[in-house]
């Protein structure tokens, strides 16, 4: 008999002053990612890979204290600049997750919803507030990049 860890969908919204192509983007970029997407105080970026088809994917290692941290995920759907979707592991899962990432036009800017489906229950609070300080990171990368 399996059982199946309990999992579940978590959600980050932030505004963004900044056109939605600029954002959808930073998040295929090896230059404008390596300087965001799962960096964390402290670690070094190692290698940013991108490879930005459906179809194609990622594989973003950055190294924290000793060791490597690895982070990787295939394009299952890329809609510029309105939506994203990839799925995603690194070496904590045993299994990949399926992240998106919508991007809508606002008066001033865009609004950007992440959505991450299948999280492990125990790590539901860790993966929201890591998703939120890496959106913050993105909102300062592009602040200084415009």
């Amino acid at each position: 008999m399996t059982t199946e860890t309990p999992s579940t969908t978590i959600a980050v919204t932030r505004h963004f002053d900044a056109l939605s192509e600029r954002v959808f983007d930073a998040w295929l970029t090896p230059e404008i990612a390596g300087k965001w997407l799962f960096a964390t105080p402290g670690g070094k970026m190692q290698s940013v890979e991108i490879d930005p088809r459906v179809g194609g994917g990622f594989t973003i290692i950055e190294r924290r204290g000793d060791e490597d941290v690895a982070h990787y995920g295939r394009y299952l759907e890329l809609d510029r600049p309105r939506r994203l979707t990839f799925d995603f592991g690194d070496e904590i899962v045993e299994k990949a997750t399926i992240v998106t990432v919508e991007i809508a036009l606002v008066d001033a800017g865009c609004e950007l919803t992440l959505t991450h489906e299948g999280v492990y229950l125990e790590f539901a609070d860790r993966t929201k507030d890591g998703w939120t300080t890496l959106l913050a990171g993105l909102a300062q990368v592009l602040s200084e990049t415009a």
